[in-house]
């Protein structure tokens, strides 16, 4: 079974989930998504390794505030909250660049910029890269496949776009897989890019706070600039800006819609749950 069908199994489950307020039973959900028992059961523990049960727990509307009261305190540390040019989480490896910033100047003129679109547990991604990385990540469930598009084309205008190159489809391969290496090329100014590293050092399955991310980057009185250069973040999922709450554990603003953002924090505590 593909990664493919896999994805597409896990984002129907996720949505019936939502449907059925989550608190839907096996038969019910394995009924609306029209799947045998069996294939679901494969489907999904290959892609989480967790009951349903449980998944459906980390959907619970105080999953964020405990996952706060539950990390902050290790975030704080900085052992587990340092910085580098690499992040590493078991056999996942995100390496990244930033590019010229007469890149982000020019709005992207002289470089080339493959696109595609490609399937993942959260529906359909479009991916954009370089020939050194991924320079760009959007979803498209909520704000359909062109408005997504035209939300990374318009950062780069002047660069020339296309169609994905055999590189990129092996990066999108690795990144929902969590399995495996992905280079990102960064493109943005050298705040916005301190604050994307920092994002890149919150480990899967944690959250921190803008507070805390503007005193990482030794900024503690920027707290609205950081918000608003991480809402600027082009590479979602991969720049974990999803995992940035406010303190009092609500959700915050996401640029590609606050049931995505709950999406993804449940299934990343699911897999954290399940290792």
């Amino acid at each position: 079974m593909d990664h493919t069908h896999n994805f597409q199994v896990i984002r129907r489950a996720i949505a019936a989930i939502y449907r059925f307020d989550y608190s839907c039973r096996f038969q019910d959900l394995v009924d609306d998504i029209r799947l045998s028992p069996e294939s679901f059961k494969r489907a999904f523990s290959f892609l989480v390794g967790i009951s349903l049960k449980k998944y459906q727990q980390s959907f619970a509307l105080d999953h964020a505030k405990s996952l706060l009261q539950k990390n902050l305190n290790k975030l704080q540390t900085a052992q587990e909250f340092g910085s580098s040019e690499s992040s590493r989480q078991d056999d996942f490896f995100v390496s990244w660049e930033a590019m010229a910033p007469r890149a982000q100047a020019s709005k992207g003129d002289g470089i080339t910029i493959y696109e595609g679109w490609y399937q993942s547990p959260f529906g359909e991604v479009i991916a954009m890269g370089t020939d050194r990385g991924i320079c760009g990540l959007g979803f498209a469930s909520e704000m359909g496949q062109d408005v997504a598009r035209s939300d990374l084309i318009k950062r780069w205008t002047a660069a020339h776009l296309k169609p994905a190159n055999t590189q990129l489809d092996n990066w999108m391969a690795t990144a929902f897989s969590q399995c495996g290496k992905i280079d990102l090329h960064l493109i943005g100014t050298p705040f916005q890019i301190k604050v994307w590293e920092a994002l890149l050092a919150i480990p899967n399955g944690h959250v921190t706070t803008y507070s805390l991310i503007a005193d990482k980057i030794g900024n503690p009185k920027a707290v609205r600039t950081v918000a608003t250069a991480i809402g600027q973040n082009p590479i979602g999922f991969l720049i974990p800006c999803h995992r940035v709450l406010r303190k009092s554990g609500e959700m915050g603003g996401y640029h590609w819609g606050l049931p995505l953002k709950r999406e993804i924090l449940a299934y990343e505590g699911a897999l954290t749950d399940a290792q």
